[in-house]
This record gives C-alpha cells, structure tokens and sequence, in this order.
C-alpha cells in the first residue's frame, strides 16, 4: 500500500512517531477516550517505533506503534484513528505501514470490539480475551502465607527476573522489562533462592497499573498482586488479565477491581500463548500495548 493516503479532500502521510509533539498524541487518544497521558506517551515511544497519519499542515489523523519483543517478535499497539479519517480506511493504511516496517513475522496484538474485524481481514487469529480489572481498591482478603518468600527487588537486580518471565512469556523481551523496572516497584517470589514468579506496580493513565504478574499457580499470583494491593486501600488501580475465572480472577473482584472492558489477544505467524500446566504464566499484561 502507498505511503500516503487520501481522506476525502486532503492527504495523509506516515511520519515517524518520534518527530512529533506529545501533545498532539495526547490528544489523539483522548479524543478516542483512551486514559494515555502525555507521560505514558513518552514512555511507549521509549521502548517502541511507530508511525503517525499528519496531513500537510501537521494535524495528526491516527497513530500505530509496534514493539521489539524479541529478534522475531513483536506487539503492536496504539493503533488509533479519528473517527474521520477511520471511515476512510486509514485504520488498513496504518496497518499495511506497520506490518511493512516492522520486519518481524510473528506479531500479537489486543484488539478492541471495533478493530477486531480488520485485524482478521489482516490474517490475525483470535486466541484469548483479555478483562481489564479496574476499581479503587477496597478490602484485600487476609491470605495464608506464601509458599517461598516475598519481598523487594531492586531495579540494579532486574537480570533475576528475566528466566521466569521469558518462560511465561514465551520470549526474552530483557530491553522492554528493564525500561518498564525504571518506574516501577517490583515484588519477586523465591523459593529455595530462585525467583519463581514476580510482580511490577507502575503509574499509567492517571491510576496504578499492576502488571506483568507472571507466576506459575493461581496461588503464587495471588500473593504478587496482594503484596501491591495491600498498601493501596482506596487507590484507583487496574489490572488487565486473561483469566477470565478461577481463584486469580475471584481474588480480584474481591479487592474491588471488576473487569470494567475485554479486548481480544490475537496473533500472526506463530501462535503466541502457549500455556504449560507447570511453566510460569502472564497473569497480568504489562499493557496492551506492550501484552
């Protein structure tokens, strides 16, 4: 596809995401009612690439991220289109941009209700429904304790983390952890020495995101996102997970976050969950952006 694009009377053409105001990306999703802030904004473009739609005097018209996971492996995200330029495909053409520059053949993305139809029409499968868990925190129940131990790791330590979650993950995405460890607190499950699951707590769209959870029981997880929950009573906090049931998703309805919004994890190239009864598990995304 070309690399502009015609909306009615004017055109659009890709410009790389670095280049332009934050501001402008800010408003960008607001206008789709999307919670980024400027801050979050700057963090994504941190740690990924992207394009913007701009026409010739330098309004911005949509926006379309994609994420280096790994050598052959990326996320996409932040794909947004105003309502006026979506009625006119720019929503494909952004696309089409995205899956020509990001030299990658295995992708995955979280998609919404609306997009759902292009991303397939694009060759991604469904594999997963993703419940955003949101609420202020209310009572978080009294827990037995942890089978290991629990406690703080230091951001200078973050290289005890990265086997766990490259098994729950699927890939060692090292550069997008350490960038995300910076602003986060981290809590870190140990038995017999060994990190077996953690936890990563960080501000996002005006609220506590807590995420990634990676973990290798409904039990384990449930103590990772306690040892956040349990000093944030009355905080407005999320919690994206693909638990749809079982101890993990009761756990969170009972602190006050109930699934608020789904999106739906897709893939292109390799199938991207592949669940073990016995490896460690993402319980809680990172982000949809960054899965």
């Amino acid at each position: 596809m070309g690399k502009s694009v015609r909306i009615k009377s004017f055109e659009l053409v890709a410009q790389d995401i670095s280049d332009v105001d934050v501001h402008l990306l800010h408003a960008l999703s607001a206008g789709v009612g999307w919670p980024h802030r400027p801050a979050d904004w700057e963090f994504l473009r941190q740690v990924g690439e992207g394009i913007v739609a701009v026409d010739e005097i330098g309004r911005v018209f949509g926006s379309a991220m994609w994420f280096q996971q790994s050598e052959d492996f990326a996320t996409i995200g932040l794909v947004i289109t105003t309502t006026r330029s979506q009625a006119q495909g720019a929503g494909r053409w952004l696309m089409a941009q995205v899956l020509e520059r990001c030299k990658v053949s295995n992708l995955a993305l979280n998609a919404t209700k609306a997009a759902y139809p292009l991303y397939l029409s694009l060759g991604f499968e469904h594999e997963a429904t993703v419940f955003l868990n949101a609420g202020k925190v209310s009572a978080v129940p009294e827990l037995g304790p942890a089978q290991g131990s629990l406690g703080n790791l230091p951001v200078s330590q973050i290289d005890e983390i990265m086997d766990c979650d490259s098994q729950g993950f699927g890939v060692n995405r090292a550069p997008v952890l350490e960038k995300l460890a910076e602003t986060s607190s981290i809590c870190v499950l140990r038995r017999d020495g060994k990190v077996v699951g953690y936890s990563m707590r960080r501000p996002f769209g005006g609220l506590e995101v807590i995420g990634p959870i990676v973990a290798s029981n409904d039990e384990d997880a449930i103590q990772l996102a306690a040892w956040h929950l349990k000093t944030m009573k009355g905080c407005q906090v999320r919690i994206d997970t693909r638990e749809e049931s079982g101890p993990f998703a009761e756990f969170l309805t009972q602190c006050g976050l109930a699934p608020v919004e789904t999106t739906i994890t897709m893939s292109k190239g390799r199938r991207f969950l592949n669940r073990s009864a016995t490896a460690p598990w993402v319980f809680a995304l990172a982000g949809h952006a960054l899965s």
